[in-house]
């Protein structure tokens, strides 16, 4: 029995290179966005609310990267 494999160009037109870009783009400005709203949510915080939730100042960064990029 013979098999055929038939391909489409759409996947590999220049117009879904382009829309898989700017499809790229969005997901990076709105992953950006939540790491800015995290970290300025965090660093607004107090001193004594950040020791209440077990948080140094200096893990913002991180807390805010992780909860953003890694989730």
């Amino acid at each position: 029995m013979a098999h055929t494999a038939t391909f489409t160009r759409e996947g590999f037109g220049l117009t879904a290179r382009i829309t898989a870009l700017v499809a790229r783009i969005k997901e990076g400005f709105a992953l950006r966005t939540e790491y800015n709203r995290t970290y300025a949510e965090l660093q607004s915080l107090s001193d004594r609310e950040l020791n209440d939730i077990g948080v140094r100042r200096c893990d913002i960064k991180d807390i805010a990267r992780e909860h953003t990029y890694c989730s």
